[in-house]
């Protein structure tokens, strides 16, 4: 799933290249992916983009009145085409949800591999009116987000860290893949009550936070849509590395299975050696 640094790397690099252009054509392939009726998709058309932003993993098109907000969800990305292709998409036998055109002929793809459709689409007035964005937490690498508001959003939650750090109303942007790697930088077990963690583990994992992400961030920037998901995954020292060695200490990165994703985490640097049970094996031994 893209996250906060990819798809700030997305934002950047369509600032640069579409800023000021005039968008010439919208055509959506998968109907349920547009989860707006009013404006229409096709009042975009005629408008200069103005600018790109990003909202938490939501990217943010102005365009006249109106903007284009998407949100990749697990396996959407976004394609570029330095010149838009002329072929006639198929509802249905392709992975092109929407595909966006400018006057100078480029244009990008939004697409989605596999049969679980979560790829979503807004044309709004507001990109408040879009109710992930209304309800994004505050932006761990703005300015603002200090050590102190980290440890606000912590006090009382008597919730597992892992989860703190994904939900989108408390942080926004960080998802499974850059929580893993935010909590081995901290040295924290996944699995430590927020509520529970004293001042020295906020301070540890504030400064894990902001200097994972502005790494990846770092690593992102400059690279075009094609590169973005290799750059991520080079960058990575436990997630999706189960059974590689820790890059701290050597010992073997381990994997838990939750629900329909997994997590890794190295048991020496974050659980004091401990192995976590993972629910894969304990459903297969019953």
């Amino acid at each position: 799933m893209p996250e906060m640094p990819e798809v700030e790397g997305l934002v950047e690099f369509l600032r640069a290249r579409i800023g000021g252009l005039e968008i010439a054509s919208a055509r959506l392939a998968q109907i349920a992916a547009l989860k707006t009726f009013d404006p229409r998709l096709d009042a975009l058309v005629g408008s200069a983009v103005s600018g790109v932003e990003r909202h938490g993993k939501f990217v943010d098109v102005a365009a006249g009145d109106l903007h284009l907000v998407f949100h990749l969800a697990k396996a959407g990305w976004l394609r570029w085409h330095d010149a838009l292709p002329a072929t006639v998409i198929k509802p249905g036998r392709s992975p092109i949800a929407l595909r966006i055109g400018f006057a100078d002929g480029s244009g990008f793809d939004l697409t989605e591999a596999g049969t679980k459709k979560s790829l979503a689409v807004y044309v709004v007035r507001d990109p408040a009116e879009v109710p992930g964005v209304a309800r994004l937490g505050p932006d761990p690498l703005d300015d603002a987000f200090t050590r102190d508001t980290l440890a606000g959003l912590l006090a009382g939650r008597r919730t597992q860290i892992k989860g703190v750090l994904r939900d989108q109303q408390t942080v926004a942007g960080i998802g499974n893949a850059y929580s893993d790697e935010i909590l081995h930088a901290a040295r924290m077990s996944p699995y430590a009550l927020a509520a529970n963690l004293g001042s020295d583990d906020v301070d540890r994992l504030y400064v894990a936070m902001r200097e994972t992400l502005t790494d990846a961030v770092a690593a992102a920037r400059g690279r075009p849509p094609a590169e973005l998901k290799d750059a991520k995954r080079r960058g990575m020292s436990v997630h999706a590395r189960a059974g590689e060695e820790c890059p701290v200490c050597s010992d073997t990165v381990r994997s838990v299975f939750l629900a329909d994703r997994s997590f890794e985490y190295c048991p020496t640097c974050q659980t004091g050696g401990k192995v976590l049970a993972d629910r894969r094996l304990s459903r297969l031994l019953k």
